[in-house]
């Protein structure tokens, strides 16, 4: 991916400015974001990462634990409590892979997909809640997934280390 047009940096002092951290909006909007979805998602009987996890399965049924953890970028010691809660909800059913005993497979069961109907309105209520149009919110979507694979990608050592004063900024 190309990197956006140059643009002088603040100062340093205003560099750490909580106002001026990317990662602080990110993070409040995130947390924002969530509490917009809390009461949607009481009414489904569902807490946020539990709607990921249907979300997934409501696309794709019968999925490794591992697949699942990939997609949400959640380790096992995070998703294994979660998928527990789920199975005690009976909205999904966890069984060993025939094919690899050491994978774990879920499956919705009846009332796990009936709950995708019920499911329907929540993104539109927060499409609504958030003020902005489909196409911007499609468009900060695809950015911010964008920075999400480039941090990924350092993260994993595949570039060279940042110089502070020039990152391509």
């Amino acid at each position: 991916m190309a990197k956006p047009a140059t643009t002088a940096l603040p100062d340093a002092d205003a560099l750490l400015q909580l106002d001026n951290q990317f990662c602080f909006a990110l993070y409040s909007a995130s947390l924002a974001m969530t509490k917009t979805y809390k009461p949607f998602l009481e009414s489904l009987g569902l807490t946020y990462p539990q709607y990921l996890v249907m979300l997934i399965l409501w696309q794709q049924d019968n999925v490794l634990v591992k697949e699942i953890g990939e997609r949400l970028f959640l380790d096992s010691g995070t998703l294994t409590p979660l998928l527990k809660r789920l199975e005690a909800a009976g909205l999904i059913e966890r069984t060993r892979d025939p094919e690899d005993e050491r994978q774990v497979r879920i499956t919705l069961t009846k009332t796990g997909r009936a709950l995708k109907r019920k499911a329907h309105g929540v993104p539109l209520q927060v499409l609504c809640a958030s003020g902005q149009s489909p196409e911007t919110l499609m468009q900060l979507r695809a950015q911010l997934s964008d920075v999400r694979e480039e941090l990924i990608r350092y993260g994993n050592g595949e570039d060279a280390p940042i110089d502070a004063v020039d990152c391509g900024t």
